[in-house]
């Protein structure tokens, strides 16, 4: 496939830095459509007016002119050690290395920093879109340091290259390790744009009312799902939009916009009224959903963690094997026999979570960790960690060729690959089937065991996938492999996730699905029990085509507190001393608490600056397996009457 390059757009490519291996393999050529589009009415890149609507969302800076030659569209910061990376996005680049003026008062910027430029050959690319504000190729990053932790810093983008200067803006740097300040985070997963509108309204809220950051853990945009509108309803599927009488799981009231008469030619579809969860085009998707959130990235940090969405362009088929005939056949409207879906079934620059890599820039590298994918920092009295369950561990659900292959084999049959192969991005030494051999693994080994419980006593880990939940997948067997002994080992605290598409609370569990009951001081107050339990949280619910999972007749096991299958929301987690932290679900439709949680700690009688040198605990957990009885009132009492102080700080709170 040609792709076609702007005079300003080649002039960009001697400015930028080329991402770390492993790179996009292409040993089999990409026979599918030049661009894919998910609208059979209106299959051009932008749109003749016919078919699903094309959105158009307000980039970062505003154009000095009424018809730009390029633009900043989107920025967003992100912290790094002792300091702040700002992320800034154009269309055709800037000609030079990134540079940001920055100052201590708006009205004094005197200091300069200059960064780096990462681009990607994206499909379609920015010369074929015709709007300069609604697309993204080049990626600048700048990163300020050795600033002063839990201070307002003021900044600018200048204009190069045809852009347009921002307004001054700000950046407040995270609060130094050990400062008992209290402080509150928003944390959401699984957020796309369809279904997403009250999730937003009260993000936005949260920022306004002082949430230091926002963490999200994966699932960004669903720009995978940008064929959804060119796949006709099926039973065993429980989306189905047809204008009139849609179809969505869960049980709550149908969103307004699905009441939009499907448009002439349309047939009823697994997507939204925009066909796909924004756009009928993969880059699209991230363009718009990005510029969209620029309402929260230009405020508060925005960090990432990476999910099964980023991957790739799809992750299946329809039941008609529609979309194998359109990427392998390059066939519009057709069906075949059989699903080909496969490695080298999406154009080049839509594998291996190559948008994902480019459009965030998180710390990986400066906290010995890996760019995107997996990293830490410390933010008051807690200590965050940011894991891949995606990918780099063993049998993880997306993985590179190399663990599939036999024998003599150098290299697989395009065939014998998988649509989401993916990986690894770190370094792997040994067997791909012993996760100890990952870096990732090694890597938080190092950076768990390395935790000052002196300064942050509180240690809250992050991945896409559960290691539990009321809906059970083979996925969650293998994430409790990987990490579930480890962070054990080092007293995790808290392990939040979301994948599953509702919002769920589960006990206090042990190794391999040992419930800790003892640990539940009531209903809505946990207790921690270093290397014996961790908080389980599941909150996937913050909207997207998607929708919502449901049990669908399966069992709520009795591990499960709390299960709210019909809200859209996300999270706020309050870090209120060395002792407590909260939890809140914040419900899309009205702002309000859908579930709470405390979370108690017991001061140690000292602490120490090893992740497993304050192992120690009061209390063992339970010895039985999920899912059981629900714990007695008697254990209660026992437990209680050893945390007294915690119990009337619970009241407190």
């Amino acid at each position: 496939m040609k792709s076609l390059a702007a005079p300003s757009l080649l002039a960009a490519l001697l400015t930028t830095r080329a991402l770390s291996k492993p790179v996009v393999d292409e040993k089999y050529p990409y026979k599918g459509p030049a661009v894919p589009v998910g609208d059979w009415v209106d299959p051009t890149v932008n749109g003749n007016g016919k078919g699903f609507p094309r959105l158009v969302e307000p980039p970062a800076v505003k154009p000095g002119s009424s018809n730009p030659s390029n633009n900043v569209n989107v920025i967003s910061t992100s912290y790094t050690p002792g300091g702040i990376n700002i992320h800034y996005q154009t269309p055709f680049g800037l000609g030079a290395a990134p540079v940001v003026h920055w100052g201590t008062s708006k009205s004094e910027l005197k200091n300069k920093a200059t960064g780096s430029t990462t681009t990607y050959d994206r499909t379609p690319p920015c010369s074929a879109v015709k709007a300069v504000t609604q697309c993204n190729q080049f990626f600048h990053d700048v990163q300020i340091s050795d600033l002063k932790p839990g201070k307002t810093y003021y900044y600018q983008i200048p204009a190069a290259n045809g852009t347009t200067k921002s307004d001054v803006l700000s950046f407040t740097t995270a609060r130094e390790a050990g400062d008992k300040s209290e402080f509150t985070i928003a944390v959401l997963n699984d957020m796309g744009y369809t279904n997403a509108a009250g999730t937003y309204k009260y993000l936005n809220k949260a920022v306004s009312d002082g949430a230091a950051f926002a963490w999200h853990g994966g699932d960004l945009s669903y720009a995978d799902d940008w064929f959804s509108g060119i796949l006709p309803c099926e039973d065993d599927w429980p989306v189905c939009y047809n204008g009139t009488s849609t179809e969505l799981p869960g049980g709550g009231p149908i969103p307004d916009d699905y009441k939009t008469p499907l448009p002439k030619g349309e047939v009823a579809n697994q997507g939204s009224p925009r066909g796909g969860d924004m756009s009928v085009l993969y880059e699209s998707n991230w363009d718009l959903w990005q510029q969209w959130l620029n309402s929260i990235t230009l405020k508060i940090p925005y960090m990432v963690v990476p999910g099964n969405h980023e991957a790739t362009c799809a992750e299946f088929d329809g039941g008609n094997n529609t979309l194998s005939a359109y990427l392998d056949n390059d066939k519009s409207n057709a069906t075949q026999a059989n699903m080909t879906l496969n490695y080298y079934s999406c154009p080049p620059s839509q594998r291996n979570f190559t948008a994902f890599q480019n459009r965030f820039h998180m710390a990986g590298d400066k906290s010995g960790g890996v760019g995107n994918f997996w990293y830490s920092f410390d933010y008051g009295l807690a200590h965050f960690v940011s894991i891949n369950t995606e990918t780099d561990y063993a049998n993880s659900p997306e993985k590179p060729f190399a663990a599939d292959l036999k024998g003599d084999e150098t290299h697989p049959l395009a065939n014998e690959t998988y649509v989401t192969d993916s990986g690894p991005f770190g370094a792997v030494h040994g067997s791909y089937n012993d996760t100890k051999n990952y870096g990732q693994y090694q890597w938080l080994a190092k950076d768990l065991e390395s935790v000052d419980r002196c300064k942050t006593p509180w240690v809250i880990v992050m991945g896409h996938r559960p290691m539990y939940s009321s809906e059970v997948a083979k996925y969650q067997v293998n994430i409790r492999a990987a990490f579930e002994d480890l962070m054990l080992k080092n007293n995790v605290d808290v392990y939040i996730a979301g994948h599953i598409h509702w919002y769920e609370r589960l006990q206090p569990m042990g190794h391999n699905g040992t419930l800790d009951s003892g640990s539940i001081i009531n209903n809505n107050t946990y207790k921690t029990n270093p290397g014996k339990s961790m908080v389980h949280l599941v909150n996937g619910a913050a909207g997207n085509l998607e929708s919502h999972s449901v049990l669908d007749g399966e069992p709520r096991l009795n591990m499960t507190m709390f299960l709210d299958q019909t809200h859209f929301g996300f999270a706020k987690l309050t870090v209120h001393n060395e002792s407590a932290l909260s939890w809140h679900f914040i419900h899309g439709d009205g702002g309000v608490v859908g579930d709470e949680l405390t979370v108690l700690k017991e001061s140690a009688s000292k602490c120490s600056a090893s992740g497993s040198g304050n192992s120690s605990s009061s209390g063992g957990a339970s010895g039985t397996k999920a899912p059981v009885a629900t714990p007695t009132s008697a254990g209660t009492k026992t437990f209680v009457s050893g945390v007294l102080g915690l119990l009337v700080l619970a009241l407190v709170l």
